[in-house]
């Protein structure tokens, strides 16, 4: 499957440099000339390939060809601090390298005129048989560093000696008018030496709407890259692509190569033991999830879903179906496996937290969509979250209270878990209707619901403050105790349900 059909883009012949890059090159230069520095200075992949699609970039890396980064970086800011611009840098440290893990160069890295700049030099390598760890490396030519490269299309350099782009592959260039996600080498080869190179090839094919080469595709799939992504890259780094595909322009195509190179399960790793067995081609489901929500949110209004928002219901969204699915961990807690996924495999627990939260949630707010949705009265009997919460509650005030309850658990993210719930939730699709009309039939339900929300005067309800059951005890000077915690607490609890009674209709 390819991501897009091929086609021709206006790629610019030269680079159009704005004020500020002009102004940051010209004090490159100028460090030079100070020290007398015989090195060549170019800028190296992303925002070569960016400038010549006439897209801002705000990050540049820096190629040297005999100095290390941190070496010339302190050159730039003794050579400032002389003209007396020394206040308009930041420095912000250095990576070390790490060539277990794929990071193979030490960067030095610096803030100047709002824009990001990373310095690095050109990099030579040897390497041992049945090892892609380098034994030996050396300072490179721009030819050799361009081959070692993710993709033809960021191998490009632009010297800002000559004011011209280089493009020593022969490719790049020609790669980046016709739309295609190539490797300068063998992509086999390519993806052992960094095997997080697969990942950001699907990334950068799906956000230009390339098309991913046949023979990359081959080699994404195979199980040596398969196995060298779970042994040499980090889970930081993984869940970082992950990240920038869902928060990216076309977050279900990319999740859709990653399935169809059958790296769904190395990408979003299980752990060794779960219950029950995840059924065949449950991947697939969780992209119809991702899809359904993805194009949900676009059919509603632009302002329903901030950012945030937008991501955690991908988020959520792509692991529904897996919501049910537990392992267990110490003293024999059964955790959903969402949990694992997003926690260990992506190290995101913090989102892993979130998601599980809102799981949970939309449960509860599907229980109440068919009165939110009719203003029916609520009857309790059959679900279990709502046993012994509103006993004390007339049958008409049940659906607004326990809503009431919801929203105050679930804050500004109420509309995702409504939105999990609209996924979840049986439209009465006839088998007539096109995935259109269900996707209308969602997007109808959803504003029938917020609507009905907002008319209860619950939108805001979080920040409504009642009495505290700490308040309570100040007043009438009692100490804590059992007995006096429980009925502070039923007063607490007593004084919400009058809170979500009375606000604004």
């Amino acid at each position: 499957m390819s991501i897009a059909t091929q086609h021709v883009l206006q790629v610019r012949d030269k680079i159009e440099l704005s004020d500020i890059e002009r102004r940051i090159f010209d004090r490159l230069l100028a460090t030079v000339r100070h020290f007398n520095l015989q090195t060549q200075v170019r800028v190296a992949g992303g925002w070569v390939r960016d400038k010549l699609l006439a897209k801002d970039c705000y990050d540049i890396d820096i190629a040297l060809d005999n100095m290390m980064g941190t070496e010339f970086v302190n050159k730039v800011k003794e050579y400032l601090v002389s003209i007396g611009e020394g206040k308009d840098v930041h420095d912000k440290g250095k990576i070390k390298p790490n060539p277990p893990r794929s990071k193979h160069l030490e960067t030095a890295m610096m803030r100047w005129f709002d824009m990001k700049i990373d310095f690095v030099n050109l990099r030579s390598e040897e390497y041992t048989e049945n090892s892609r760890i380098p034994s030996k490396q050396s300072f490179g030519t721009p030819e050799v560093d361009a081959y070692r490269r993710d993709l033809t299309i960021n191998s490009l350099f632009y010297n800002i000696h000559t004011d011209s782009v280089e493009d020593f592959t022969k490719r790049g260039i020609s790669d980046l008018k016709s739309g295609r996600i190539v490797t300068p080498l063998p992509p086999k080869a390519t993806f052992l030496d960094d095997p997080l190179r697969v990942l950001r090839a699907i990334r950068f094919g799906v956000r230009f709407e390339f098309t991913l080469d046949e023979d990359l595709k081959v080699a994404a799939a195979c199980g040596d890259v398969k196995d060298a992504l779970a042994a040499k890259i980090s889970k930081e780094r993984i869940g970082t692509e992950v990240d920038l595909m869902l928060s990216g322009n076309q977050p279900v195509k990319a999740l859709t190569h990653i399935c169809d190179l059958t790296l769904f399960w190395n990408v979003f790793s299980l752990p060794s033991e779960f219950e029950p067995a995840i059924p065949d081609g449950c991947e697939r489901l969780c992209i119809a999830y991702l899809d359904t929500a993805w194009n949900l949110i676009h059919l509603l209004k632009d302002s329903t879903f901030k950012d945030r928002e937008r991501r955690l219901s991908l988020f959520a969204a792509l692991f529904l179906p897996l919501k049910n699915i537990t392992y267990q961990v110490k003293k024999a807690k059964m955790v959903p496996v969402v949990n694992y996924i997003i926690g260990d495999s992506l190290k995101k627990p913090e989102d892993a937290k979130m998601v599980l939260h809102l799981h949970q949630a939309s449960q509860k707010f599907l229980s109440l969509i068919p009165c939110l949705a009719s203003n029916e009265d609520l009857q309790p009997d059959d679900v279990d979250w709502i046993r012994g919460l509103i006993d004390d509650v007339s049958i008409a005030s049940r659906v607004r209270v326990l809503t009431g309850f919801l929203l105050r658990e679930l804050k500004g993210l109420w509309r995702v878990a409504l939105l999990l719930s609209i996924l979840l939730h049986p439209i009465g699709i006839n088998n007539t209707e096109d995935e259109s009309s269900q996707l209308h039939k969602r997007r109808d339900l959803f504003n029938t619901v917020e609507s009905s929300i907002i008319e209860l005067g619950l939108d805001k309800v979080w920040e409504v403050k009642p009495i505290s059951g700490e308040d309570i005890m100040n007043v009438l000077q009692l100490e804590e105790g059992p007995l006096v915690k429980e009925w502070a607490s039923h007063f607490v609890y007593c004084n919400f349900v009058r809170t979500v009674m009375n606000t604004a209709r």
